[in-house]
């Protein structure tokens, strides 16, 4: 179901990777992702996370701070049971390995744009199709994938309304209003809010709501490589005062996880209904 960044024909095994019909040929990374992120799609020479944030994040989920979030996140997909299945932004694959362990039978695919994520994503579920690729133009066939997760990442709807089959959804996990309310008072002299909602405005015609719920809980966060890295692993890492960030991580504090997951389904069309 892949396609080639450059001219979308389909990708078929070779002898080093992927070869499309017009000699198009993308090599196996050692580590065992594909690199189908063309040098002309980039935005700069390394785009997406760096090594250093990646790290942070990869501390961070291991440590189990957001274990409840990944578990629910793997639920509601295995809920689903879709037989085919794409992470968009899959980070260094904290989630998508607990993704594909409830769906141990569906064909899994993860995205991301930084490289050092996916190389560090793909050690986690070797069984799965890691890909370094761009969320707007995703290397997968139109109505490809039954099931997308989009986990505290930017989405492109139009992208996601192609890649899905009549009747597949998006699972989209991301923050409240409340969610680091806490951590977000330390920082800044004054919070934002913003509208949980907002991100349903944007759903196109072809795509509806079918269900939304959250999950809140309260996070201790007792030791300062946990409070340093959660700064790193967020934009408040680089957006407050190196002076409030130094006082955040060297204190203790209690501060709340508040998480909205909606599941956005493709509207299947008349015909696909007889």
């Amino acid at each position: 179901m892949l396609i080639c960044p450059l001219c979308q024909t389909a990708l078929e095994p070779s002898a080093s990777g992927l070869a499309c019909a017009n000699r198009h040929s993308f090599d196996r990374a050692r580590q065992g992702y594909f690199n189908l992120l063309p040098v002309q799609h980039k935005n700069s020479r390394d785009p997406g996370d760096n090594q250093a944030m990646v790290e942070a994040r990869r501390r961070f989920l291991d440590g189990g701070h957001y274990a409840p979030l990944a578990a629910r996140l793997a639920q509601l997909a295995a809920e689903r049971a879709p037989a085919r299945w794409l992470d968009i932004g899959c980070g260094e694959g904290y989630y998508t390995q607990q993704i594909g362990h409830g769906l141990p039978d569906a064909d899994g695919y993860a995205l991301d744009i930084s490289r050092e994520a996916v190389k560090r994503a793909c050690k986690r579920a070797p069984q799965l199709s890691w890909l370094v690729a761009s969320m707007a133009r995703v290397p997968l066939a139109d109505a490809s994938c039954n099931l997308l997760a989009s986990v505290f990442s930017p989405l492109d709807w139009s992208e996601a309304e192609r890649l899905l089959a009549p009747g597949g959804g998006l699972l989209r996990m991301g923050p409240t209003r409340g969610h680091l309310m806490e951590l977000r008072q330390k920082l800044y002299d004054e919070v934002r809010d913003y509208d949980d909602e907002k991100h349903l405005a944007l759903i196109p015609a072809g795509m509806h709501l079918a269900h939304s719920e959250t999950l809140q809980f309260p996070l201790h966060l007792a030791e300062a490589q946990a409070r340093a890295d959660l700064l790193a692993m967020t934009p408040h890492g680089w957006r407050a005062s190196a002076e409030r960030r130094e006082a955040v991580i060297a204190t203790p504090f209690e501060v709340t996880v508040s998480i909205r997951y909606d599941w956005i389904v493709k509207t299947p069309s008349i015909s696909s209904q007889d």
